[in-house]
């Protein structure tokens, strides 16, 4: 069974070009990413304790995405480009996250756990598109790892989901909240930057 579904919207070539243009600037945006994706698969954890079906796979998640933040960093550090002094707020993710306001607490977690396929799968597509457009070959097979990675971490969130509801309202709100995704992602600036 596939576990997720595809994104909606093709990043654009705008955005691809934006991130070839300023590398450093997507580095640091992408190495937030990385500890905000730990961070979010950890407060899932703290929020529903009762859940202990989430507990080892969320675990297994927060720890490669901080894996993948170290990787990230240790870029950097080659590359001599500093970490930001600060994270910046990440309106994508703000957006997504209003969907999880509101309605039962069975609800919100089950679109705390589809949005947290619903991102994974965005950076999935988009790592690809650095792989299959950087020059670099060390950073080529960094970023084709990551897509694969992020993949898997997209099925996971998913999987985790259908253990707690019904396959029809798992694939209905997931196909809802890719809808709105695309629609969030259509009215964001281009910036170097992975969302």
């Amino acid at each position: 069974m596939k576990y997720s579904v595809e994104v909606l919207s093709a990043s654009s070539q705008e955005w691809i070009d934006a991130v070839m243009n300023d590398f450093p600037s997507f580095l640091q945006d992408h190495a937030d990413c990385e500890r905000k994706a730990s961070a979010m698969a950890m407060s899932l954890i703290a929020k529903y304790p009762d859940r202990d079906f989430i507990i080892p796979d969320l675990i297994d998640t927060a720890l490669e995405e901080l894996e993948h933040f170290q990787q990230v960093y240790d870029v950097m550090k080659q590359k001599n480009v500093p970490l930001p002094s600060k994270m910046e707020p990440d309106i994508y993710i703000h957006q997504l996250m209003e969907e999880a306001k509101g309605g039962s607490s069975d609800s919100r977690f089950l679109i705390r756990l589809l949005l947290g396929s619903v991102i994974e799968c965005r950076g999935c597509e988009r790592f690809k598109l650095v792989a299959d457009n950087i020059e670099d070959p060390v950073l080529k097979k960094f970023y084709k790892e990551l897509w694969v990675s992020e993949a898997k971490h997209g099925n996971i969130y998913v999987k985790l989901a259908l253990n707690y509801f019904e396959e029809d309202l798992v694939y209905t709100k997931l196909d809802e909240l890719m809808q709105k995704e695309a629609k969030i992602l259509s009215g964001l600036s281009i910036r170097p930057a992975l969302h």
